[in-house]
């Protein structure tokens, strides 16, 4: 089963969350809607999937999460600006 790491924002070069899950675009949704009222993503708005990328286990996953929320704030703009340079809401493109 596929696993996801990704990053969420409001706006480009706004307010960045990166989350890990199995379900992307329901997980996706969820921040969309605010499924979770209280959660630091309904509290910025952050409904716009900015980056995300695929990996073959959950280990693997979490793992690359836990490294890029270490990770400085350049970096991940740099991350997405490769990706998606337009900063375009990437929802649509899911399956």
């Amino acid at each position: 089963m596929k696993h996801y790491v990704y990053i969420i924002t409001n706006k480009k070069h706004g307010v960045l969350y990166t989350g890990e899950t199995v379900r992307l675009k329901k997980r996706i949704y969820q921040h969309k809607t605010k499924a979770h009222p209280n959660s630091f993503s309904a509290r910025y708005n952050l409904n716009k999937l900015a980056y995300f990328e695929e990996h073959k286990t959950e280990s693997e996953a979490k793992k690359r999460e836990i490294q890029m929320k270490k990770w400085n704030r350049s970096w991940k703009i740099d991350l997405i600006e490769k990706m998606n340079p337009d900063w375009k809401d990437l929802y649509n493109q899911l399956k």
